[in-house]
């Protein structure tokens, strides 16, 4: 058994931020990764896709873009890249190809079992990010056998889906942008959408993200939100990055020719049935919209930004069709861009999960001492998912973490006394 200070789980962008400021405060420790860095960015994203964020949004402590386009959006290469980078810029200690399958209280602290072997570390913290196992409803059992099913995770581009229509099933970015690269195809697209959140791609002569972060939304703290378990499951922007910029909403995928309906909440063999709730959802999306827009009006009008409308709500959206006969469609796939769901079974700490099977936390520091969580969306703030936004919790988290060990050792040296 080997045994450390401290273990990151996870080298993406969390646990190698993480790291960094570990590294910092001179705490011994190891990243685990149960594959390459950046595992995720590598082996679970599409051929085409695109960071929804600028370029010069994208820092890590001590690390930050200092390319030739900071208003443009990094492929997926170039974000790999970027991680790669900054691992080395540091010389983090991540052992690649470490899967860590079981971790439970232990004298002092914490026992890792991995498929390397077993560790011991008086803090561990979990920095596998909100993008866990892809969230696919339990009827998608249900149907048949003949329809090709597949997940963002898996999906790569066009031709990797058999021939014949598709059904994208979510309205969040990831659905929005495939389904567009689809119809853009030549594919006839249904894109089924439940409650989304609508955002321009720029807004005022600025992208959008330029004035969230200037007028401080990002910052928006976690503690002081009314309803935090609505806002951490907030669907993401729907927007696509790329240059020239353009919006990506349900209004310019049904201008494409994708028909859209209400959200999926069943099905029977070749029949797909769907809530008759699209023109609510529509609606739903324009209220948060116009209340971002709020915020950013007095900042925009304080630095004599040009003046521009509101996007107007979008209108000619019915109820929709109650159920579609997915043959009759001629749908050959389904894409499950549905979210994402944690396995949190490997963490054998009593108490540790709530009804939702989720861990219990304040701001990543969880009930039980030493054990902290990293990378969930509005983990301590709004940002905290983003590449820009994870320094500043893992920051938080290492004084937490120095803090932890600190009290151990003078209980220690007390004993030993």
């Amino acid at each position: 058994m080997r045994s450390t200070d401290a273990i990151v789980i996870g080298a993406g962008q969390a646990g190698l931020a993480m790291s960094h400021e570990l590294a910092r405060f001179g705490i011994e420790h190891v990243v685990f990764e149960r594959g390459r860095i950046g595992e995720r960015w590598r082996s679970e994203r599409w051929d085409s896709l695109t960071l929804l964020t600028p370029n010069w949004m994208n820092r890590l402590p001590g690390h930050a873009y200092a390319g030739s386009d900071p208003d443009g959006f990094m492929t997926m290469p170039e974000v790999i890249g970027f991680l790669d980078g900054y691992a080395q810029s540091f010389a983090a200690p991540v052992e690649e190809g470490t899967e860590v399958r079981a971790l439970r209280p232990f004298i002092g602290g914490w026992l890792l079992e991995t498929s390397r072997g077993t560790w011991r570390a008086r803090v561990v913290v979990v920095a596998t990010g909100h993008c866990g196992a892809p969230a696919i409803p339990r009827f998608a059992s249900a149907v048949a056998p003949a329809i090709h099913q597949t997940t963002p995770s898996a999906y790569r581009n066009p031709a990797s889906l058999p021939e014949g229509g598709v059904l994208v099933v979510g309205a969040a970015a990831s659905a929005l942008q495939i389904a567009e690269e689809l119809r853009a195809a030549g594919r006839e697209v249904v894109l089924a959408a439940g409650r989304h959140t609508r955002a321009p791609r720029r807004y005022r002569g600025r992208d959008i993200w330029w004035w969230l972060d200037r007028a401080g939304m990002l910052e928006d703290s976690a503690e002081r939100e009314p309803d935090i378990a609505r806002a951490r499951a907030q669907p993401s922007f729907q927007l696509v990055g790329g240059t020239p910029a353009r919006d990506l909403d349900l209004g310019t995928l049904r201008a494409m020719g994708v028909r859209v309906v209400g959200r999926m909440r069943g099905a029977a063999g070749r029949l797909a049935q769907f809530a008759e709730d699209l023109e609510q959802n529509v609606a739903g999306a324009q209220r948060p919209l116009e209340s971002m827009l709020a915020r950013i009006d007095p900042i925009a009008d304080a630095l004599g930004a040009p003046r521009e409308d509101w996007p107007a709500p979008l209108d000619g959206f019915g109820p929709g069709p109650a159920r579609l006969d997915l043959k009759a469609e001629g749908i050959r796939s389904i894409v499950w861009a549905t979210g994402y769901r944690r396995d949190n079974a490997w963490l054998r700490v009593p108490g540790l999960l709530d009804a939702a099977g989720e861990v219990r936390h304040r701001g990543g520091v969880t009930p039980a001492p030493g054990l902290y969580l990293l990378g969930l969306h509005f983990l301590r703030r709004r940002g905290s998912n983003l590449i820009g936004g994870v320094g500043a919790d893992a920051a938080a988290l290492a004084i937490e973490a120095a803090g932890h060990l600190a009290a151990l050792s003078d209980t220690s040296r007390r004993l030993a006394a």
